[in-house]
């Protein structure tokens, strides 16, 4: 794809400042606890424990902080966390889809509302947004991993049960594929000796808002907020970016 991504809104978290950086291997590290409360603490036998492990690696973590992590969770008083999402509209009707993954659901209602209201939007109710975003499978993975001609590895993909291939970033491609061949996308990227930075269910905007001034700096004020509260895991939107 040349020019504007559609995909631009899943695009790799990239982690430059040492606090941000912190703040996503935390949620990295959350999801592998969580993983191993819903299926145990064996990777073999516990897929979504695999991919959080899998996520980790492609975010840097460091493997000691991986394995505390399991070893925290699967231990006796170890935290449950409730996984909810919320789905909201930020200023001028940009809708706004958040994952959280909390210890204490009025804490995180609360807050989630709080930060709405601050940034001139509201909550909606469950379900508001399901014609907005579509689940997809998507696989980002660094360049330098591929070594294959671009329309070559495109083809590989496509047989392998991707709907797409975007290369409109420097450094990340992005496998798209729909939510139930995530599996067979995967396979066909471990044959190849393809580990992606970060994989996963995600869900996909199928039409976008621009915003400007004042309403542009409240929607990334509250996009900031959101991601800044340790009980949020995901934020996905429908912002039209201009690239």
């Amino acid at each position: 794809m040349a020019g504007h991504s559609k995909w631009a809104n899943t695009k790799h978290r990239k982690a430059a400042q040492d606090s941000k950086r912190a703040k996503i291997w935390t949620k990295l590290l959350k999801e592998v606890g969580v993983a191993v409360k819903q299926g145990g603490p064996d990777a073999d036998s516990n897929p979504r424990l695999r991919l959080a492990m899998q996520n980790c690696r492609g975010g840097n973590v460091p493997k000691d902080n991986i394995e505390r992590a399991i070893a925290k969770a699967s231990g006796a008083g170890a935290e449950d966390y409730i996984e909810t999402t919320f789905e909201g509209y930020g200023p001028d009707g940009v809708a706004v889809f958040v994952e959280c993954a909390t210890d204490n659901n009025t804490r995180t209602v609360s807050a989630v509302r709080s930060y709405f209201t601050k940034c001139g939007g509201s909550l909606g109710k469950d379900g508001c947004l399901q014609f907005i975003f579509d689940r997809k499978s998507i696989f980002t993975l660094a360049r330098e991993s591929v070594s294959m001609d671009d329309d070559d590895f495109m083809m590989e993909m496509i047989d392998a049960g991707a709907e797409d291939v975007d290369y409109s970033d420097d450094e990340f491609i992005m496998v798209i594929a729909a939510m139930e061949d995530f599996g067979s996308v995967s396979t066909k990227l471990h044959e190849m000796d393809i580990e992606p930075k970060e994989a996963g269910l995600k869900r996909i905007p199928n039409n976008f808002k621009a915003l400007e001034g004042k309403s542009l700096e409240m929607f990334e004020k509250l996009i900031d907020l959101l991601e800044d509260n340790d009980d949020v895991q995901q934020v996905y939107h429908n912002l039209e970016f201009n690239e």
